[in-house]
């Protein structure tokens, strides 16, 4: 029995990269999900052009809504962090500022331990919470040990999610070609 093959679109829509997959097993639903710092939105093959367009734009502002939901305000982050410096690091690592930058290029976060101030990369929106606090608590850490030398990582034991952490930001940076490292 034969299958019949999907058809695959990339386009842009309000900025964000957009790949449609149109399946002719897909009756009624569209869904939609971020893969590989795109957004997949699936169709049902039968679908006109005008739907598919209406559809796609549809989907592209309620996952927006939805980011913007789960989005940290600078607030939340100083907050967050003075929590995992208690969870993990006794404490001893206290900002002096926590925000977000959209200038970070090479790393997901950045430290200047003089100033106590920490910057995490806005390419850290939409990831899991657990992400952004293993980030999070990596500058804390940083505080306490400059460099990445085994007292360093050593700082980081407590963490749980830190090895899944490190991998999934290891993913996120080959699958979108990008030069990220937490090292």
């Amino acid at each position: 029995m034969a299958v019949a093959s999907r058809e695959v679109v990339h386009t842009v829509v309000d900025g964000v990269a957009v790949e449609v997959r149109r399946s002719p097993r897909r009756r009624r639903t569209v869904s939609a999900y971020r893969q590989e710092g795109r957004l997949v939105v699936l169709v049902p093959a039968r679908m006109s052009r005008a739907e598919e367009g209406e559809w796609v734009r549809t989907m592209v502002a309620r996952v927006a809504a939805s980011e913007k939901r789960r989005q940290r305000s600078d607030t939340d982050l100083q907050r967050r962090a003075l929590e995992l410096s208690r969870e993990h690091l006794g404490g001893r690592a206290v900002p002096s500022s926590v925000r977000w930058v959209g200038n970070q290029a090479s790393r997901w976060g950045s430290c200047t331990p003089a100033d106590g101030t920490i910057r995490l990369s806005d390419k850290l929106h939409g990831m899991p919470s657990w992400v952004v606090d293993y980030v999070l608590l990596h500058e804390l850490a940083h505080l306490l040990q400059p460099g990445h030398g085994p007292q360093f990582w050593a700082l980081l034991q407590g963490y749980p999610r830190l090895e899944r952490a490190r991998g999934y930001l290891q993913g996120v940076s080959a699958a979108a070609g990008l030069d990220l490292s937490d090292d």
